[in-house]
């Protein structure tokens, strides 16, 4: 088969059935919610997205008998959601400045209490996305070489990003262009689902507002991407204190079909994150979830995960980031018998 190469020419390639798949799957909930909230370059699931992108005056609805009661609430349930929007774009610019390991346990299915396979990664922000350093399962350097040798190729990708040549202005265009869908996104989940208080819950110290989320039957989508909002619902806890997403929880309640329907997700599939304060005033993701189960034409997969995200440490734009990089190594060089004093 021939694919399109970045500059709109074709190269014949070898691609099988199951990397398109998992490519258009990827391709389809990275549009609606890039790859988000820990890790910058991991799918998450379209429901994150109507969750995390609500924009001004939502669908609200909490039980207050009188009509003047009704309409006050919708206010302020308006200027809460006005709240948590401006806060999750604050953590997509936190996530732009903070490292953080990331731990991934993947399951055969949801009930196995032990994962058959774990990964981890130190993430580092670098500018027009994410570099991930392979670590072991203690979240420890393999060897001295390798890990000198991954922070050295993390710095001249710092390096990289901070000079202003026509490869970086189109690197950073390309963020911007995601920036701009991932808007105009917004603007179409403003009344794709409706809002309702159910409640409240103590986790620690704090005290979380929950809301149920659930389609608009007034909605209707217009673009392919808008339609999986009918397919989805959830549950938020909002932070009462701060306005900070502080859980969500969806289900897939429809069979979602992808790539021309020769995939589908089965309705069931599942996914979960929480988060919590690392830092004054920033809110960060600690544990994500998801369950997916389907179908590629007629063979049915299974994508189960778990994934925790501890150590973040703020690096800052790549300029800052590449300083802390080369004090590393620096002390990489004075260290050599131990690669995890390092960090």
């Amino acid at each position: 088969m021939e694919i399109a190469t970045e500059k709109g020419g074709l190269k014949p390639a070898t691609v099988s059935l199951n990397q398109l798949l998992i490519y258009r799957y990827k391709k389809t909930c990275s549009y609606i919610s890039r790859s988000w909230p820990a890790g910058g370059d991991r799918t998450i699931w379209g429901l994150t997205a109507c969750a995390l992108l609500l924009a001004a005056s939502p669908c609200f609805s909490q039980s207050v008998p009188p009509e003047s009661a009704t309409t006050e609430a919708s206010v302020n349930g308006s200027d809460l959601f006005n709240r948590v929007i401006a806060n999750q774009k604050q953590v997509d610019a936190d996530l732009n400045s903070y490292e953080r390991i990331e731990r991934v346990e993947i399951r055969k299915t949801g009930s196995d209490s032990k994962p058959t396979e774990v990964k981890v990664w130190r993430v580092f922000p670098a500018g027009t996305g994410t570099s991930k350093i392979p670590l072991t399962t203690e979240a420890q350097p393999a060897s001295a070489e390798s890990y000198r040798a991954a922070l050295e190729k993390l710095q001249t990708t710092l390096i990289w990003a901070t000079e202003a040549g026509p490869a970086q202005r189109d690197a950073y265009a390309k963020v911007e262009r995601r920036k701009k869908e991932r808007n105009e996104l917004i603007d179409s989940t403003r009344k794709a689902f409706v809002f309702t208080k159910s409640g409240e819950e103590v986790r620690g110290e704090r005290v979380l507002v929950k809301y149920e989320m659930t389609r608009n039957p007034e909605f209707k989508p217009l673009t392919r991407n808008e339609m999986l909002f009918a397919k989805v619902r959830g549950t938020l806890w909002i932070d009462k204190e701060t306005s900070q997403l502080a859980k969500i929880e969806g289900h897939v309640t429809e069979d979602i079909t992808l790539a021309l329907f020769l995939a589908k997700v089965y309705q069931g599939s599942y996914f979960m994150q929480e988060r919590y304060e690392v830092a004054p005033g920033v809110w960060m993701p600690s544990y994500q979830q998801y369950d997916f189960d389907g179908r590629k034409f007629v063979v049915p997969f299974s994508i189960h995960e778990r994934a925790f995200y501890t150590n973040y440490r703020r690096v800052g734009p790549p300029k800052e980031a590449a300083e802390v990089v080369r004090g590393e190594l620096s002390k990489l060089g004075e260290n050599r018998a131990d690669p995890a004093k390092v960090h």
